[in-house]
């Protein structure tokens, strides 16, 4: 779904210092002017195809599905080059950067799936690289961060708070500030001040028009579509190819953690509350003091406070549960 002036209902909108307001009306239209102009997309096409390996299959899990009774397939966004759906998006806003005569990307990354795609991304197109990426998820995810140093890229670690996305995110944030004339933030989910959750949304959206091509192939859509969210770009991918069918049940799947206390999960939707986090008006998670709480999930990448305003929006809407 598009925004209506930057917002999904109550959710999204631009919270960020006046410095940047320019850069983000900028990015808006030169969004527009790409996702308008048939030479780009055709390059975005080939690029994904011939590159980064679209489309990816639909895979029927058999034996799973003989067990339990029932059908499951997968999407298999494993598949990709760089081993996830991050590419889908880095490879399209690499392409709009040099489109704005950019010479370098910077970017946060969790699980190092985001920075790895950015970097891989930046090389293909000739452009300088930094990642910025917390600390301990750094020490959890080292073989990304190796694979980010080989493609050329330099890595930041953020030591301050918890060490993961949320301070990566702030840290990149800031970094853009200093240097927006020449950089352009890619940021790797659908969160953020607009116009990025609904750029990252339609650059992330090919996941679901392939699976639901999948399915009209199959002759019905599927009863189900289930997705983990962190900030949501998977999800947010895969739920647009079938929003549309109110017959299709949408399920998103948040990091529970090791119970449902404060601060040790990352069940935004579930737990958090409306608030203004890095930039947009989304839930979130946070004390009675309006302070961010402490996240935890084994998974690097799904512990985040926040999530992106569509979902907000979606689960308001009982669209999504």
């Amino acid at each position: 779904m598009r925004p209506v002036d930057g917002f999904y209902g109550p959710y999204g909108g631009q919270f960020v210092p006046e410095v940047l307001i320019p850069a983000l009306d900028d990015l808006e239209a030169a969004f527009r002017d790409f996702m308008a102009d048939g030479a780009s997309m055709a390059m975005l096409d080939r690029s994904l195809a011939e590159y980064a390996g679209r489309p990816t299959p639909v895979t029927h899990a058999r034996n799973i599905s003989k067990k339990y009774g029932f059908d499951l397939y997968l999407k298999r966004e494993d598949l990709l080059h760089t081993g996830a759906h991050k590419i889908n998006n880095t490879i399209s806003q690499a392409l709009l950067a040099r489109s704005m005569k950019k010479k370098r990307l910077i970017a946060e990354t969790g699980a190092g799936q985001h920075g790895v795609a950015v970097a891989t991304s930046a090389a293909l197109f000739g452009l300088s690289c930094t990642v910025y990426m917390g600390g301990l998820d750094m020490e959890r995810q080292m073989p990304n961060v190796k694979k980010m140093h080989l493609l050329g890229a330099e890595v930041v670690p953020v030591e301050e708070g918890l060490r993961t996305l949320k301070e990566a995110i702030s840290a990149c944030m800031r970094e853009w500030v200093a240097s927006v004339g020449d950089t352009h933030y890619l940021l790797g989910t659908v969160a953020g001040p607009h116009p990025f959750p609904e750029m990252v949304a339609a650059f992330q959206a090919v996941i679901g028009r392939e699976a639901r091509e999948h399915f009209l192939g199959l002759g019905a859509p599927p009863d189900i579509v289930i997705a983990c969210v962190g900030g949501g770009s998977n999800a947010i991918g895969i739920f647009q190819g079938f929003l549309d069918l109110p017959g299709v049940e949408l399920v998103g799947v948040e990091a529970g953690g090791r119970s449902l206390d404060p601060g040790e999960n990352a069940a935004t939707l579930s737990r958090g509350r409306p608030g203004i986090f890095q930039g947009a008006l989304s839930y979130l998670l946070q004390d009675e003091h309006c302070q961010v709480e402490k996240v935890h999930s084994v998974s690097a990448g799904l512990d985040y406070a926040g999530i992106g305003p569509e979902h907000a929006y979606l689960k308001d809407s009982g669209r999504v549960a």
